[in-house]
């Protein structure tokens, strides 16, 4: 660990970095007047400038998006990076030697060695680039010329050549002043008998940058037939490369994943270039590995994930077996996203890559642009094993299914795909499909489904939601404040209406404190108010749960109780708002502008109206 940098450091770094300068290094500003610089901001799109920077006192702000800070927001924000993040590369282009304060740690040691590696890296891509127009590189320029690639592409994305001699790298970086020990330790050599050997050698060759846009590591493609290695061969786990967090592409789509709150994944370095030179600018790839939860956490942080559904992330598979069998896998990670998650699928089996050199650019944008949702992608494909046909087919394919809708955490769109699911097997008996569901659920969390009421009935509330749900959280916490400081709540908290909460015990609960008067009932709260509540049902279901909230801790201390309570009844009527919106949106999409105007016109009224709605519970929720 390299320990918190000091704040003698993080104090001169503030002092040596001219907002000016490193504002005016990424966008061109002009004077406004008044001792201030203006210019078009970088975080949204605009077309007049709006983006304004005051020198004499380091800020900057942008009326267009209201966002504001100083030179370490600014680059946090630009490069999305952490608060130490951002100070080493400040520190780094000020020529400041960063002090870490932490027991036993010698400054400058492990920084020192990382620089040391990446300085490697940058001079082995140099390298690697220079020798593409030689000729013994052909074969390399062969290969991106038959995939549709120019000269000015490899140029983008740093592709070079790493000739086939033994050691011609090693060679080049020694002279430069790098040790053997370093291009072992960085994966660029390996320990020959005489001396470190290049790891790469008669490949095509791909750097690896960083979210910062640092060189850490290198894909390389076999072109020799004397090669007897794997088609594609990466770095190896190093000091500074970590293929479980990296992503290839990453330096150059994050802004547009920022911008447009879209990631597209893809499975290939050669897919990446594609999709960049269609006018897909979003897409990445894993680098030799596949896409796992440390690749998650990087894209929420590029997506602004939060629990709502403002983006998505598209994976891009093959229609064959194998594609389906990703999926499947990647179903088993997407509810970690909050954001939508999507599948894009090219039935004749082409990758991006292969894609635009038979069909061109436009090819490649319909096929991002015809995703369908990851869920209904991979029950699709479990039942498609079935035969259709017959009962017994149809009930097997259902058996098989029943898990993955079952799996799925949010409990109102469990419910919309057990009801697709009836409709693709030919059922037409909901009810029946639900069941199944509800039991398949039940043995998945290690209990027995519910026993039916009679009549046929089940109880109110279900078996326990699961907690890591955002939405069952929120959802709690209104419901507990409800329950235990009513009066914090009063007639906004009972103007929500059932719709609001998608638990079923949830909505079960807000009835029950509707019938009971409501929280204008409750007062100051206290046993009689759950006295009142517990004697309102015989259901035992919902009167555990009425006594969970009254004894379950909240979130907030005593005296931030009313600010959170503001806060929590804005964040739940923005994510009923927030879905609203995602139906209206979807209603949308089905329609024809030009046969259906008036439709369109009204709901895209209706939109708007909703989105400022957001807009505004948002602020809310924020300023509580």
């Amino acid at each position: 660990m390299a320990g918190r940098i000091s704040d003698e450091d993080i104090a001169l770094v503030r002092e040596r970095s001219s907002i000016a300068d490193v504002v005016g290094e990424h966008i061109q500003l002009r004077n406004a007047g008044g001792g201030n610089l203006k210019g078009l901001c970088p975080f949204h799109e605009e077309k007049s400038p709006s983006f304004n920077v005051t020198p004499s006192r380091g800020y900057w702000y942008c009326f267009g998006c209201a966002e504001g800070g100083d030179v370490i927001t600014f680059v946090r924000k630009l490069e999305h990076l952490s608060f130490a993040e951002a100070i080493e590369r400040l520190a780094q282009r000020a020529g400041i030697q960063l002090r870490y304060e932490q027991g036993g740690y010698v400054p400058g040691r492990e920084h020192g060695e990382r620089s040391r590696l990446i300085e490697a890296h940058r001079v082995a891509a140099e390298f690697y680039v220079s020798l593409l127009s030689e000729a013994e590189a052909a074969p390399g320029r062969r290969f991106l010329s038959e995939r549709g690639f120019e000269r000015v592409d490899a140029e983008l994305f740093g592709v070079g050549y790493a000739p086939a001699e033994w050691d011609r790298l090693a060679r080049h970086l020694l002279a430069r002043g790098f040790t053997a020990a370093e291009l072992v330790k960085g994966g660029l050599a390996r320990e020959g008998r005489r001396g470190p050997v290049d790891r790469f050698r008669g490949r095509l060759v791909w750097p690896i940058r960083d979210i910062t846009g640092e060189t850490i590591g290198f894909g390389a493609r076999r072109l020799l037939e004397s090669d007897d290695g794997p088609k594609y061969l990466n770095t190896p786990e190093s000091p500074i490369y970590k293929k479980s967090t990296v992503l290839y592409g990453i330096d150059l789509a994050k802004r547009e994943i920022s911008k447009r709150s879209q990631a597209v994944v893809v499975e290939g370095y050669t897919d990446v270039m594609a999709c960049h030179l269609a006018g897909v600018p979003t897409a990445v790839a894993t680098c030799g590995t596949s896409f796992g939860e440390e690749h998650i956490k990087v894209l929420r942080r590029l997506l602004l994930d939060q629990a709502e559904f403002r983006g998505e992330v598209v994976f891009t598979f093959d229609g064959d077996s194998a594609g389906q069998k990703a999926a499947l896998r990647a179903f088993a990670d997407e509810q970690k996203f909050v954001t939508q998650t999507f599948v894009a699928v090219q039935p004749d089996g082409l990758d991006p890559c292969d894609l635009r050199v038979k069909h061109g650019d436009g090819a490649v944008r319909e096929l991002i642009a015809g995703r369908e949702p990851l869920f209904a992608f991979a029950i699709r494909s479990v039942i498609s094993r079935y035969e259709l046909d017959t009962n017994e087919g149809r009930l097997a394919a259902l058996d098989a299914a029943a898990p993955l809708v079952a799996g799925i955490k949010d409990s109102a769109l469990r419910g919309r795909y057990a009801v697709d699911l009836d409709r693709w097997l030919g059922f037409m008996d909901e009810r029946m499909v639900l069941r199944r569901i509800q039991e398949v659920g039940g043995r998945q969390a290690g209990g027995r489904p519910a026993a039916p009421e009679r009549g046929g009935r089940r109880p109110a509330a279900p078996r326990p939601p699961d907690p890591a749900d955002p939405a069952v959280r929120l959802e709690s916490e209104a419901l507990k404040l409800a329950v235990q400081r009513p009066a914090l709540m009063g007639p906004e908290f009972d103007a929500l209406g059932a719709g609001a909460f998608t638990v079923p015990g949830h909505v079960a609960l807000y009835e029950l404190i509707m019938e009971a008067g409501g929280t204008v009932t409750g007062g100051p709260g206290g046993r009689d108010w759950v006295d009142i509540l517990l004697g309102a049902t015989n259901d035992d279901g919902l009167r555990g749960l009425v006594t969970r909230f009254a004894v379950e801790p909240l979130r907030a201390d005593l005296e931030g109780e009313e600010r959170y309570g503001a806060a929590v009844l804005a964040r739940l009527s923005e994510v009923a708002v927030t879905r609203a919106l995602v139906q209206v949106k979807a209603k949308m999409e089905r329609l024809n502008p030009v046969e259906q105007q008036q439709e369109y016109n009204r709901l895209f009224g209706e939109l708007v109206a909703l989105e400022q709605q957001r807009r505004v519970l948002r602020e809310r929720a924020v300023g509580a």
